[in-house]
């Protein structure tokens, strides 16, 4: 999907279109009014684009999460710190994260497809991949007649678009996908990977991060063509058995990676990063509301996925960006909010808390299938009180 969150709240603020705006931080507009209570009652497409929160007003340590492309055309992108981003461009329009309004879409643009290519692998909220081998016409043109229809029933069903790359294999398919954005439809054939994949930086491969790209630059390899001449034995004495052997296959546009149509999860968490930093005695109210957002919120994941922790775990990051993680296994599934915290203050309680904190984050792991037979084994297994929800961070009954 084309920067998917900013084009969702498009959707809900059109009178922003063609402007740069970012997501990530930062409040929602209230109406002319200045009430926000008022404001919910009318439409958002008409508020003044005054009454909206400025990059440069901002001040914190929050991170882009994604940007509209006139925001890109500025230099601002994904996992930016907003302050540099203000830097760059203060006028850009700044907007909150609204995770249930993204998940709505996506489970729309999904369902769209699913109806098209039901062999579909889900790659986070906003990207999938699609075998179209056996897909009625799904080889016609390339594919390109199938993803003309996909980006027209995804925007009927959304009003939202997409970019699609048509490739043998996903490591292609991924690249082609980026080609030609936004809106764009990219077919890409092993005869194209000379022409268009080895002028490019080793960077725009999936699976070639910034620590990778540097030791190749540092090899004097800039480009996947350079990358695609080495030999695959000097590669694996440079970068070991596993990965030096990807590199030279994915470099020839190698991947024989199946579309997997389900997978279970391992883990799910949630975190948040302090606009400034806070101190566990000085800050416990405080830290305490946020810890218990994050058990609640995590509990609503497992009730929408329909899973349970058999593990719980705490992550903090202190002012020093030392980060300590600590975890406690669990004799049997857990799934409620008042469990999760409970468990997951047993593990914090492991944990020395003498530095002020910028971030903390619960992670549950161990996840398995919910049944009503695993509930009820799991409520026998309970003690007889239910620990409470609610509560100071570092008391007893945390």
């Amino acid at each position: 999907m084309d920067a998917f969150f900013a084009s969702v709240e498009l959707l809900r603020y059109p009178q922003l279109k063609g402007l740069p705006v970012v997501i990530g931080g930062g409040r929602r507009p209230v109406s002319a009014s200045g009430s926000e209570d008022s404001a919910a009652s009318e439409d958002p497409a008409n508020w003044p684009i005054s009454q909206f929160q400025r990059l440069g007003d901002y001040t914190g340590r929050g991170v882009i999460t994604t940007a509209t492309y006139a925001a890109r055309a500025y230099g601002l992108g994904s996992a930016m710190g907003m302050m540099k981003a203000a830097a760059l461009c203060p006028d850009a329009i700044m907007l909150p994260v609204d995770h249930e309004r993204y998940r709505d879409y996506a489970a729309r643009f999904k369902a769209v497809i699913l109806e098209i290519a039901p062999v579909m692998e889900n790659r986070g909220i906003d990207e999938v991949y699609i075998d179209l081998t056996h897909v009625p016409g799904g080889q016609r043109e390339g594919g390109r007649v199938i993803a003309r229809l996909l980006q027209k029933e995804i925007f009927h069903a959304t009003g939202l678009s997409c970019s699609i790359g048509v490739a043998p294999n996903k490591l292609l398919a991924k690249m082609a996908s980026e080609l030609d954005k936004p809106n764009g439809i990219s077919i890409l054939s092993e005869a194209d990977i000379a022409l268009r994949i080895w002028p490019l930086p080793c960077r725009a491969m999936n699976g070639i991060g910034p620590k990778s790209d540097a030791k190749l630059k540092a090899l004097g390899i800039q480009t996947l063509g350079e990358l695609a001449a080495r030999d695959e034995q000097w590669l694996i004495d440079h970068f070991g058995n596993s990965y030096g052997r990807w590199l030279h296959l994915a470099s020839h546009g190698e991947d024989d990676r199946p579309v997997v149509t389900h997978s279970e999860p391992v883990s799910i968490s949630r975190e948040t990063t302090f606009e400034k930093d806070l101190h566990a005695k000085r800050d416990r109210e405080q830290l305490s509301d946020i810890f218990t957002r994050l058990c609640t919120k995590l509990a609503e994941d497992l009730a929408r996925k329909a899973y349970a922790a058999r593990s719980v775990g705490i992550k903090l990051r202190d002012n020093q960006f030392k980060t300590i993680t600590r975890d406690v296994s669990l004799p049997h599934a857990i799934r409620s909010a008042s469990d999760i915290r409970h468990h997951a203050g047993q593990a914090l309680k492991r944990a020395t808390l003498d530095k002020p904190l910028r971030l903390l984050g619960v992670k549950l792991g161990k996840l398995v299938v919910w049944s009503e037979e695993a509930e009820r084994a799991g409520i026998q297994a309970r003690h007889a009180s239910q620990p409470p929800v609610t509560g100071d961070l570092f008391s007893d009954d945390s």
